[in-house]
């Protein structure tokens, strides 16, 4: 049987030609849950224009219901639901959510690691790097396939209180959840745990001075009205949120299918990382609209801070896992790689 070979996303995967020559007959449907609901940033611009590439490219033979998190379990565990095929999809962070993918942490993006979706591509599936192969087969063993992403711009602070150098955090309670709370314990602060929902009353009422949250979504959690600073370009200046698929379910697919679907990794990878990024310049607006103040650290503080990261939160990430820390000597090869071109 002829054999030919196709690129997906970076990756190299060789299918038969017989089985390529066109979408089935049969429709497949898959409902996907995240990890957060319609409000969240992530959905409509994120997880949406994704599943919508997905029926496209597939030509209508793979359809995706979303249901937001709470319709058929909490957002907490909603990355096993897929897991144990309750659900055949996912959206969210495998770091936060769930817990039992320590290689999450590198497709969310270490500390300080990439600046901007660009360079985050580059070092997960640039042909010099591949961290992504890492998280991939990290999911394979879960059984899950890593089939989406993208970079939803700064997970930043937003404060009650000013912060020019990271030592301004010291000593201050912050809600820090899975990675953040590695980096804000690294800079002195305390992490403290909470979902969501809970956010807003517990900086009203001072029982936090603050959260770290990706930068374009804290109006729709109306975090303008309750935080007086936004740090920029915060502790990840590019954070990203993954999708993943029950492995039995993607390889219940047609080889066609399955290389249409990994067809528009790289593109809604970028497409959907725009959309954030403009989300991000609204953001910043209505924190400003409020009397807000955004923050920008300086060139010399951001490096200072890279080298805190790497000295400090880098070593914990890598203790996690044999890919992990696998995947952080490939980041730091990156960012050599960065400074001298």
């Amino acid at each position: 049987m002829l054999t030919i070979t196709a690129i997906s996303f970076g990756a190299i995967s060789t299918y038969s030609l017989a089985q390529a020559e066109g979408p089935p007959d049969k429709v497949t449907e898959w409902v996907f849950q995240p990890a957060f609901d319609s409000s969240d940033a992530g959905w409509d611009k994120g997880l949406v224009p994704w599943a919508e590439a997905v029926e496209e490219a597939t030509e209508g033979t793979v359809k995706i219901k979303l249901m937001p998190a709470g319709s058929l379990t909490s957002g907490n565990e909603a990355f096993n639901a897929t897991v144990s095929g309750m659900t055949e999809g996912y959206a969210g962070w495998a770091t936060v959510y769930g817990g039992v993918l320590p290689e999450g942490m590198l497709a969310y993006g270490l500390a300080m690691g990439a600046s901007n979706p660009e360079e985050a591509w580059e070092v997960m599936w640039g042909d010099d790097y591949r961290v992504g192969d890492l998280v991939q087969e990290a999911a394979h063993e879960r059984g899950l396939h890593w089939i989406g992403w993208t970079n939803q711009g700064a997970n930043a602070m937003f404060t009650n209180f000013r912060v020019e150098k990271y030592e301004d955090l010291e000593g201050k309670k912050m809600r820090a959840g899975g990675p953040q709370a590695l980096f804000h314990e690294a800079v002195g602060g305390t992490a403290v745990s909470m979902g969501a929902g809970d956010i807003y009353t517990a900086i009203r009422l001072g029982t936090i001075e603050g959260t770290y949250w990706d930068t374009g979504g804290i109006d729709d959690m109306s975090f303008e009205e309750v935080v007086d600073y936004a740090i920029l370009p915060g502790w990840n200046p590019a954070q990203h949120q993954e999708t993943y698929v029950n492995l039995e379910a993607w390889n219940s697919l047609t080889d066609w299918q399955r290389e249409q679907i990994e067809g528009i990794f790289k593109e809604t990878y970028f497409e959907t990382s725009q959309l954030h990024a403009d989300q991000v310049d609204i953001a910043l607006q209505a924190l400003k609209d409020e009397g807000g103040e955004v923050i920008r650290f300086s060139d010399e503080e951001v490096e200072r801070m890279r080298e805190l990261a790497i000295e400090k939160v880098w070593p914990k990430v890598a203790e996690m896992s044999d890919r992990n820390a696998k995947g952080v000597e490939i980041y730091k090869r990156f960012l050599e790689d960065q400074n001298e071109s």
